[in-house]
C-alpha cells in the first residue's frame, strides 16, 4: 500500500497507519543539500526505501520504542539523542530505567518490542542538548528545543527555512498527555504545554494522530484542548476521592487513564505513576490530604 506524503519545502512527512495513530507514527525527513536527516523511526519506516534507508542523520525527539522501530534498517545513519534520554536508546538496561516498570513485567516487555517494533538498541547514539543544531546544507538547518514532560529529554525539532516544527508527542490527541513513565513529569509537561505555543513555527507535525497542522488558530484549538485533559483527569480524581477516600492502590485499580477492559505490560505502572503525581499536586494546591496512605479531599473542594 503507497504511503501518503505531505510535503512542506525541504520536509517530506510519510504518514504512518492512520495519520500515525501509535503504535504506528508519522515519519518526518529533512532533505538539505549535504544531509538526508530522518526525525525518528516508527513503524511505517519499515514499509519505506531509499527516501529513508539513504539517510546519514536519525534525530531522535525522544526515545520509546515506537520512535525507535526503524533503527534497526539504518546501521550507518549517526543518530543523536537528546542527553536526558540518551541513556534509553544506548541499552535495554538504559531504556528499562527509563520506562521504570515493575521488574515482573520487563521480560515480556522487552519481547513485545523486539517482535512488534524490532527493537535494537543504539550504543554508538550521540548526546545533544537544548539548542543543539545540525546544518544540512543549501540554508536548511534543524535547530533542538527541549521541552520535558513526555520523556525527560523530549524535544520539538524545528525546520529552517519555513518555521517547520516537529512536536512529536505534543500529539494533540484527544487521550491527551502521556506522562506515565519513570521519567515523564506532570509538572514540566504543564510547562511545556505553555512553551510549545510561543515556538517560531508556521507549521506543526506531530508523532501521531493529527499529522500536519498548517494553520495556526487549529494548532491553537488542538493544543487547548490536548491540555485541558490534564485537568479533566485531575478533577475526576479528586471527584472520586470526595466519595471515597482511597490508598493510591485502590485509584490505580480504579483506572482514571486506561479502560478496565483493557490491558498491556506497562498500563499498571503507568496509571500508578500518573494517578500519584496529580495525588502529589492535588496535596501542593491543599486540595487533598494523605492520612496514613489513605487520600481524601478536604471539605470544601
Amino acid at each position: 500500500m503507497e504511503i501518503p506524503v505531505v510535503r512542506l519545502g525541504p520536509v517530506s512527512v510519510h504518514l504512518g497507519e492512520k495519520s500515525g495513530k501509535y503504535p504506528d507514527g508519522n515519519q518526518v525527513v529533512v532533505r538539505g543539500a549535504d544531509t538526508l536527516a530522518a526525525f525518528d523511526t516508527p513503524l511505517v519506516a519499515n514499509r519505506m526505501g531509499a527516501e529513508l534507508l539513504d539517510a546519514d542523520l536519525v534525530i531522535l525527539g525522544h526515545v520509546h520504542e515506537d520512535h525507535m522501530a526503524g533503527l534497526h534498517r539504518l546501521p550507518q545513519a549517526h543518530v543523536h539523542v537528546h542527553e536526558a534520554d540518551v541513556e534509553a536508546a544506548r541499552s535495554w538496561e538504559g531504556l528499562a530505567r527509563h520506562y521504570g516498570y515493575a521488574s515482573k513485567v520487563l521480560p515480556g516487555m522487552r519481547a513485545m518490542i523486539e517482535e512488534k517494533f524490532h527493537y535494537a538498541p543504539r550504543p554508538d547514539a550521540h548526546a545533544y542538548g537544548d539548542g543543539a543544531a545540525w546544518d544540512l546544507g543549501g540554508g536548511v538547518r534543524v535547530t533542538a528545543i527541549h521541552l520535558p514532560g513526555h520523556t525527560r529529554g523530549h524535544c520539538a525539532l524545528l525546520v529552517e527555512p519555513g518555521g517547520i516544527a516537529f512536536i512529536g508527542d505534543i500529539d494533540l490527541s484527544s487521550f491527551g498527555p502521556y506522562y506515565g513513565d519513570a521519567t515523564s513529569s506532570l509538572a514540566e509537561f504543564r510547562r511545556t504545554l505553555r512553551a510549545v505555543k510561543d515556538l517560531p513555527a508556521r507549521a506543526w507535525i506531530t508523532s501521531h494522530h493529527k499529522g500536519v497542522i498548517t494553520e495556526r488558530d487549529r494548532f491553537l484549538s488542538l493544543l487547548q484542548s490536548f491540555a485541558a485533559r490534564l485537568d479533566a483527569r485531575e478533577q475526576a480524581i479528586a471527584d472520586y476521592l470526595r466519595q471515597r477516600p482511597s490508598t493510591l492502590e485502590e485509584l490505580v485499580a480504579h483506572r482514571f487513564v486506561y479502560p478496565k477492559h483493557l490491558d498491556d505490560y506497562y498500563y499498571e505502572d503507568a496509571e500508578r505513576r500518573t494517578v500519584g503525581q496529580h495525588l502529589v499536586e492535588l496535596a501542593a494546591a491543599g486540595r487533598a490530604l494523605d492520612e496514613g496512605g489513605r487520600w481524601w479531599i478536604r471539605g470544601g473542594d
